[in-house]
């Protein structure tokens, strides 16, 4: 070593070699499987929606559901409600709280048989009795999850502790969306691992979906939006993903622009009618051609599920349907099999 070499120079070089041997290193990406699985755990996240669940976040029903006072009736909406207490319930029935339970339980126990790990919410209070319908509170895409912000004011709040139970269940969370950005999961779907679609509406806004945008794009996914019509809520009330290139649809409720796009991508559909139960598209595709589907199909749409090879499987839900959420709605898958 040079005998004017000063400290400083040394101590230098040291960082410097350092820095050379354990660098940065943005490679393999944050969402790459290998990697989720050594730093994170599992191989968290979605890029489809019919590949096998492996795990769903859900909550059970439970006090929160104490708020609704049956004492106030809101004609013009043929429900209940409290506009100033932010809360509301849609059906002129209101079911005891141990129907509801019954019916969940019943949905989650089904999953349990498709080999489903059930994550359940903890800490849900102050009435948010629509916290049930945890679709809309995240989107799982590849690598981690996005907390979203729902819109109407009895929502305000449901991000907390979806937030803690998915950090509790040890799911990276990507985005939580924020500023002025709306947003709810049950407006979103996969359509393949490299497209997804999104539902505006008077729940989604732009800077929701701006937001969305901007995650997918760094996991190489592009984010179609389609307009719903009138003050339709999400795109799940007309839409449902059944297998990678099938789905059920309730026509009437799309834009031909988007059956167009369905047919562009080698997806085709099949048609709901009069006859069925308008909630068996909010269903659940545990698997490839096997979903979970609320009792009210029609005799023609289930000869032409079956004629594609779909398996249906019936569970009872119309206690919670009551509310504006069915099976679907409930459910917000974490992780799911990837597709070839």
């Amino acid at each position: 070593m040079p005998a004017t070499e000063t400290v400083s120079q040394k101590d230098t070089g040291v960082y410097n070699a350092t820095i050379k041997l354990f660098g940065s290193e943005p490679d393999p990406a944050f969402d790459d499987p290998d990697r989720l699985g050594r730093l994170w755990g599992r191989n968290w996240g979605c890029d489809n929606d019919v590949g096998q669940i492996r795990a769903v976040l859900m909550h059970r029903p439970g006090d929160e559901f104490k708020a609704i006072d049956r004492a106030k009736s809101i004609p013009e909406t043929g429900g209940y409600g409290d506009v100033e207490a932010g809360w509301y319930w849609q059906s002129r029935e209101i079911p005891d709280l141990a129907e509801l339970q019954a019916q969940h339980d019943g949905l989650a126990d089904a999953l349990r048989a498709e080999g489903v790990e059930v994550i359940y919410l903890e800490g849900v209070s102050d009435g948010r009795f629509k916290s049930v319908y945890t679709r809309d509170s995240c989107i799982a895409v590849r690598g981690g999850a996005i907390v979203t912000r729902l819109a109407p004011r009895m929502r305000h709040g449901e991000e907390l502790p979806v937030t803690r139970a998915l950090a509790k269940a040890g799911m990276p969370i990507l985005r939580t969306l924020h500023g002025r950005a709306m947003a709810e999961g049950g407006s979103f779907a996969w359509l393949n691992p490299q497209t997804a679609v999104i539902g505006r509406g008077i729940r989604q806004n732009d800077e929701g979906i701006a937001q969305i945008r901007e995650v997918l794009a760094h996991v190489g996914a592009e984010l179609l939006v389609v307009d719903l019509r009138g003050y339709d809520i999400h795109i799940d009330g007309h839409f449902l993903m059944i297998a990678p290139d099938l789905a059920l649809v309730w026509a009437q409720g799309l834009p031909f622009t988007f059956l167009e796009k369905l047919t562009e991508l080698g997806i085709r559909t099949i048609e709901m009618n009069a006859a069925d139960n308008r909630w068996i598209v909010n269903g659940l595709a545990v698997r490839p051609r096997r979903v979970l589907m609320p009792e009210g199909l029609s005799d023609e749409t289930r000869a032409a599920l079956e004629r594609e090879g779909v398996e249906i499987v019936s569970v009872p839900y119309d206690k919670v349907q009551m509310n504006g959420g069915g099976i679907h709605c409930s459910t917000s898958p974490l992780i799911r099999d990837s597709i070839t």
